[in-house]
């Protein structure tokens, strides 16, 4: 046995960010080193974690840090509705939201489908120590994926990538409070339709949200932002037509501010998605989606069309956007 022992300790406090340090101890001594050092090493642990950033939110956001979440939901598999691999999407989500300082909540229900009726989870998340706090603003994304009974659909962009990013985003928001108190993240289960897109068919988890909003839940927000297929090597966001005129300018000028408006334009026409059942209860929602993507429902989604370079493209101007237009 080595005379030397490395001890690594990472606590959790305040708003769950770690405080790693190492220390190398004599085990003959490491008792009584650790007891008289601990306490100390806490109270600094503790000074550091309760500091929020001062960065601008937008230079904190990380494309790699986005593209290895999506990396890991994709080695789940296929991930569609009541399946053992959106169980354990929904694990890993939950996880790392709390680990950035979130509060999770699983908003269950069931609803019937072309296939009977299937169980279903939204994720709804608020930050930390809110307390009295107004929260006027969602995010949001999709997380599960389309059901096919003949290809293995992983959905690397087309559910993967915005769950990622909006994964990433969580852990930025989570170093500026004041923001992150403002803000409820939603990932919604049942986006994609078993057959075709109906008023009975898709949107399974945003008509059931928006459904348990309706009236006065709906009015504390004045917006959001749902982000959709957003890792596409070939980056093309396409805005749908009817977006919410401000809150498409704002986006755009956004990315003029960061130099990164070729990315963004828009569609040629109106999209369903699901911003559509909240933009009908009075909650203007915007659809960042790149629809101009060769592999949409097919066995191509996969790892390989995603970059992480998107996904900062992406991370960035929305968390400009948040930081200087949406919680001012």
């Amino acid at each position: 046995m080595s005379t030397h022992a490395e001890v690594a300790f990472s606590f959790v406090v305040g708003r769950r960010s770690a405080c790693p340090a190492t220390v190398r101890v004599s085990e003959r001594f490491s008792v009584r080193f650790l007891s008289g050092i601990l306490p100390i090493f806490l109270t600094a642990c503790h000074a550091h974690s309760a500091r929020p950033s001062q960065g601008k939110l937008w230079e904190e956001f990380s494309g790699e840090k986005a593209f290895a979440h999506v990396q890991h939901l994709i080695d789940l598999g296929p991930r569609p509705p009541a399946s053992d691999a959106i169980e354990k999407s929904r694990d890993y989500i939950d996880n790392q939201l709390r680990l950035s300082g979130w509060q999770v909540a699983r908003q269950s229900f069931t609803d019937n489908t072309p296939r009977g009726k299937v169980g279903f989870v939204n994720l709804i998340a608020r930050f930390h120590g809110q307390g009295n706090a107004t929260v006027s603003f969602l995010l949001c994304s999709h997380y599960d994926t389309k059901t096919f009974d003949t290809i293995r659909f992983v959905g690397a962009n087309d559910g993967g990538s915005s769950t990622g990013l909006l994964l990433e985003l969580a852990r930025v928001l989570g170093q500026h409070p004041n923001l992150a108190a403002q803000i409820e993240l939603v990932f919604f289960d049942g986006e994609e339709a078993y057959e075709n897109f109906s008023g009975s068919d898709g949107l399974y988890g945003s008509r059931y949200f928006a459904r348990q909003l309706e009236g006065k839940g709906a009015k504390q927000f004045r917006g959001g932002i749902l982000f959709d297929m957003v890792g596409d090597r070939s980056l093309d966001i396409t805005l749908p037509l009817g977006s919410p005129a401000q809150m498409a300018h704002d986006i755009f000028t956004s990315a003029d501010a960061l130099k990164l408006r070729s990315y963004f334009s828009y569609f040629d026409r109106e999209i369903t998605d699901d911003h559509t059942p909240l933009n009908s209860i009075g909650i203007p929602t915007l659809d960042i989606i790149d629809f101009d993507f060769a592999w949409w429902h097919t066995a191509g989604d996969t790892i390989d069309k995603v970059s992480a370079e998107s996904l900062q493209i992406v991370g960035a101007v929305a968390a400009y956007y948040l930081a200087e237009f949406a919680l001012k």
